[in-house]
């Protein structure tokens, strides 16, 4: 079933915060859609991405002929790799039908950006008002903390 697994961000950069999520989600045999809102911001992830000290992470940029062969897709659109699993990153969005046809939908936001905070809240509250799972994540005491929970449920 199911789960949207919130995380708000103030230390950690999406980049990092994806560098940890993404390999899970690659051991788990999951492609995933990183989903943005602006392709420069999607390009710097990208370069972010290629230059990780630690790991290596196949992915690769929407808009190319192997998009659908992608185990990591980075776009502004679609789902376009049969990917599993959605992060949604810069205000990007999804709506409860597509998330619950997923495995496991990840929300990265900065806490110092008040429209980014909006944004996360309207979709907690989208996704929660269907019925899907979801958990709230703060690294505001320097460390990763589950603050909330909320249980899936039958709408």
């Amino acid at each position: 079933m199911a789960i949207a697994v919130f995380y708000h961000l103030t230390g950690s950069s999406v980049a990092q915060t994806a560098a940890v999520i993404l390999p899970r989600a690659l051991s788990a045999g999951w492609r995933v859609m990183v989903r943005g809102r602006d392709a420069a911001e999607l390009e710097a992830l990208d370069t972010g991405l290629w230059q990780g000290e630690d790991t290596f992470l196949p992915h690769g940029l929407a808009g190319g002929a192997q998009d659908a062969d992608q185990p990591i897709l980075l776009g502004t659109g679609v789902i376009a790799n049969a990917a599993q699993a959605l992060m949604l990153v810069d205000g990007a969005e999804t709506t409860p039908a597509e998330a619950a046809a997923l495995e496991r939908v990840w929300v990265l936001f900065d806490a110092y950006d008040e429209t980014a905070l909006q944004r996360a809240r309207g979709l907690w509250t989208q996704l929660t008002g269907a019925g899907m799972a979801a958990q709230y994540w703060s690294e505001e005491t320097g460390r990763w903390e589950k603050k909330t929970e909320k249980a899936a449920r039958e709408v």
